[in-house]
């Protein structure tokens, strides 16, 4: 009889790959993805305290992946972009359904969490989030 290991929780300790974790200065106001240890703006006299991100933004700037690396080639042609969110912060993610063709910048996205994805045919999926078109 074969017993397996517990797959190690490692991809649970980062909320920000989920989540949208940031954190946000108190003393300027300024927001971080990812989260910063020391604000850049304000330095020591900075105070962080975390902040989850809004899930909507729109598109600043996008370019289409015809040459996927290893793992996603059976994704092309997709869309990866710079997504700035309402917060200001700018955050680099796929942008799914929708036609690669039809991106425009400044289009109107929102977060959801997609598979990323997956170690073989049994082994564990990687989960994380992505953008789509906002309805």
């Amino acid at each position: 009889m074969t017993h397996r290991k517990a797959l190690p929780g490692i991809w649970r300790r980062f909320p920000e790959r989920y989540r949208l974790e940031g954190n946000k200065c108190k003393n300027c106001g300024e927001h971080f993805f990812p989260p910063r240890i020391i604000c850049p703006n304000c330095r020591r006299d900075g105070k962080l305290e975390g902040h989850e991100m809004s899930k909507e933004g729109e598109i600043y700037s996008y370019t289409i992946i015809r040459s996927a690396p290893v793992g996603f080639e059976d994704q092309t042609p997709y869309v990866l972009a710079i997504i700035e969110l309402k917060e200001g912060t700018k955050v680099t993610a796929q942008i799914t359904d929708v036609d690669p063709e039809e991106m425009e910048i400044g289009m109107e996205v929102e977060e959801v969490l997609r598979k990323i994805s997956e170690d073989g045919k049994k082994g564990k999926i990687n989960y994380g989030y992505k953008f789509v078109p906002k309805s």
